[in-house]
């Protein structure tokens, strides 16, 4: 882990400048820069006032993934009607070529069937829409997907 690089990601997701950091924080630019060149650390207080400026939490800013908080603003921001727009398929089936291929050698009724009884399931059971039981279909095969690594 770079807290440094993190940093410098951060600030720089915020569109900030590191004199505005420095004076925002009442800390010098070399400060700062030291921070980010992972020469000195933030103590605490310091952190904690970082992770305000650029709205993250502490753990967000120590863990700072600037590709994975842009996914996560993209899908936050992204209006339904869009979505409804996306081929998903379509767009992970370039990194995973087996999404536009399947069709064509699995029998896909015999496991509509069968996700159907499951989706049925949850919403009877719990009260769940159609949404709500797909998305928890879905959590659930990726837990049993994890759980087997």
């Amino acid at each position: 882990m770079k807290l440094g690089k993190n940093l410098f990601n951060a600030r720089k997701k915020s569109g900030l400048s590191q004199e505005e950091v420095a004076e925002k924080l009442g800390v010098s630019r070399q400060t700062v820069s030291k921070w980010e060149l992972d020469e000195t650390l933030p103590d605490i207080c310091q952190s904690k006032k970082l992770s305000s400026l650029y709205h993250l939490t502490l753990d967000e800013l120590i863990d700072f993934d600037i590709d994975l908080k842009e996914i996560e603003q993209f899908i936050e921001n992204t209006r339904e009607e869009k979505e409804q727009k996306i081929d998903w398929t379509s767009v992970w089936g370039k990194k995973y070529p087996v999404l536009t291929t399947y069709q064509q050698k699995v029998e896909v009724e015999d496991y509509v069937v069968k996700l159907r009884e499951l989706l049925d399931s949850l919403k009877a059971r719990y009260g769940y829409n159609d949404l709500d039981a797909m998305l928890v279909l879905k959590d659930i095969l990726a837990h049993v997907w994890n759980s087997n690594e």
